[in-house]
């Protein structure tokens, strides 16, 4: 009987190019060709994305904005627009959900399809692949890369490995796609370094040369028991597996949200409790609203404090039942924050709430009868927000001498901006 040869591979990984960056320059094109960092402008901030002639000069992602400029002083330092990014994401995401439905985004950016169910009308996994970098140009004006292979973990790797790269002497194209074979897969992997892996940070790595392992194919050579016995029952057989090539994970198109917050780091250290309590009404307002657009409600809430010194502590209360309305989320994180001495100085606060219940018709019931009003009234502030924008009803306390200040998904992602308001 005649075998069958194995059937290419049908996952994706797709990651599009410099991300922020490419979609700042379809707006300003007469920037092409310079170096271009998109993030936080101000002393605090980070590089949310870099062109490739930027990355030259050795800027990349999250590095702090003020080492990019120094190694680099002539480039265009842009703000980002996240509320731009989504919805160039949103359409980019659209193109690969007509290839499969079984797409599960990661970040804006760049997400995980299955397409073993659409070979017979769109032909093979590299094939699709071709046809999305294509339709993504074609549409959107922006590159792609893609990794196919037969699982999650090796069509991540085969992206990166399809990317351009960069040196001194400039940049060198890449290959666009990468398709990691049937039977080729360790002859792909175990030539990588070992931080390839996922999992392996700076304390693994160190734990991992002292076993003079430095490259995956290191890795895989040694006896499971001895990684276990190096790393950890955990660390040690998802190490080992990935370094085998083996990823069982499914692509997962409904991710449901775990907890849902919002934080901020501020341009100058603020050292007063009232300065902060108008500062977590804007994060609670901001945290409420994303849990309704979710259908959501939660229990747990949480606040996130980090000192100028960069140390950070939380402090959690669970409540009875779910809530979603700012007041409420306001009322429990003041809580928390009268027990931390702001003194210091607060460099970054969150708000965040977990344990949550997904799919509720309305709000849960809250602890008094007050608080029991917001819940028609929390409905009533979406439908207006959703007519007319964001600023149209908001807490009185984000309101100032500088105008309106509101919290919006994405905002101050990478950073304070470089002239704040001062600390009332």
């Amino acid at each position: 009987m005649r075998e069958h040869p194995p059937e290419p591979p049908g996952i994706l990984h797709v990651d599009m190019d410099a991300f922020f960056v490419s979609v700042e320059l379809l707006r300003r094109p007469e920037l092409r060709g310079q170096p271009v960092v998109v993030g936080g402008t101000g002393d605090r901030g980070v590089v949310a994305a870099a062109n490739y002639e930027a990355r030259v000069y050795g800027v990349f992602s999250a590095m702090p904005s003020a080492r990019a400029r120094r190694l680099c002083p002539h480039a265009v330092f842009l703000p980002g627009d996240h509320h731009h990014y989504g919805e160039v994401s949103a359409r980019i995401m659209a193109i690969f959900g007509t290839f499969t439905p079984l797409v599960e985004p990661l970040s804006l950016d760049e997400a995980f399809l299955d397409v073993r169910g659409s070979r017979r009308l769109l032909g093979t996994g590299p094939e699709i692949a071709r046809s999305i970098r294509a339709r993504v140009l074609d549409e959107e004006g922006l590159r792609c890369t893609v990794g196919v292979a037969a699982n999650k973990f090796l069509a991540k790797l085969g992206s990166q490995a399809a990317k351009p790269s960069v040196s001194p002497k400039g940049v060198e194209p890449g290959e666009g796609v990468r398709v990691i074979p049937h039977g080729g897969e360790l002859a792909f992997l175990h030539p990588l370094p070992v931080r390839a892996l996922w999992g392996v940070g700076p304390a693994t790595s160190r734990k991992l040369e002292r076993l003079a392992v430095r490259t995956v194919g290191d890795l895989a050579a040694l006896p499971l028991d001895a990684v276990v016995a190096s790393l950890g029952e955990a660390t040690g057989h998802h190490l080992h597996r990935l370094a085998h090539g083996i990823d069982s994970r499914p692509v997962v198109t409904d991710q449901r949200p775990k907890s849902i917050g919002h934080e901020e780091t501020f341009a100058r250290d603020h050292h007063r409790h009232d300065t902060l309590r108008r500062e977590l009404v804007r994060l609670a307002d901001a945290t409420a609203a994303r849990l309704r657009r979710h259908r959501a409600a939660g229990r747990t809430i949480t606040i996130k404090v980090r000192f100028g010194d960069f140390r950070t502590i939380t402090r959690s209360s669970t409540l009875p039942t779910a809530v979603s309305s700012g007041p409420s989320i306001t009322r429990v994180a003041k809580e928390l924050l009268d027990g931390v001495d702001p003194g210091q100085g607060v460099r970054l606060l969150g708000v965040s709430v977990s344990h949550l219940v997904i799919d509720t018709g309305r709000q849960l019931s809250f602890e008094d009868a007050v608080a029991a009003g917001w819940d028609d009234a929390s409905a009533a502030v979406d439908q207006v927000r959703a007519r007319f924008g964001d600023d149209a009803v908001v807490p009185a306390a984000v309101t100032g001498p500088a105008g309106l200040r509101i919290k919006r998904g994405g905002d101050q992602q990478w950073g304070p901006d470089a002239n704040p308001p001062a600390e009332p």
